[in-house]
């Protein structure tokens, strides 16, 4: 094996060890220690395995680190995400881009589903690697129950 760069996503993370996973390729990679890593944290690093069984990796070389902030919002999405919500369909989604970075993505679920459906995108190990993709630091979720409308904002800062 060689060494890899990319963009990755802690997943886990103990005192002696942590695991990564690659945003672009969805592989993981288990380090055999823990360079001061925490969950959600984003690493643009090169990997390497350590040697000599190679079963385990090391971060040789971090080009930028940073968090990733979950934000449960009690905002109602904006007046622009309910507009784009309102000719979809139950269990569509519209993604939008936004001026300079970022996305937002807006879903029409059943009323009775908004909650579970929001608890769902935060608890999702693909919302933090979708921000890191999107070079996002801050993921908002917002909802509208009444609405059937959930709006989970991608921004960089």
């Amino acid at each position: 094996m060689t060494e890899q760069t990319s963009t990755f996503v802690v997943t886990h993370a103990e005192s002696e060890s942590a695991v990564i996973r690659d945003v672009e390729t969805a592989q993981v990679h288990t380090l055999g220690s823990n360079p001061g890593l925490e969950i959600h944290d984003v690493l643009e690093a090169t990997v390497a395995p350590e040697p000599p069984l190679e079963v385990t990796w090391q971060v040789i070389d971090v080009a930028d680190r940073r968090s990733i902030e979950l934000v449960d919002s009690d905002l109602a999405p904006t007046q622009h995400a309910t507009e784009l919500a309102a000719d979809a369909d139950v269990g569509d989604l519209i993604q939008e881009e936004r001026a300079g970075t970022g996305e937002i993505h807006v879903f029409r679920v059943p009323e009775a589903e908004v909650e579970s459906a929001a608890q769902d995108v935060l608890e999702d190990e693909e919302t933090i690697a979708r921000a890191a993709r999107l070079e996002a630091v801050r993921v908002e979720v917002r909802r509208s129950a009444d609405d059937g409308v959930l709006s989970v904002r991608y921004l960089p800062d």
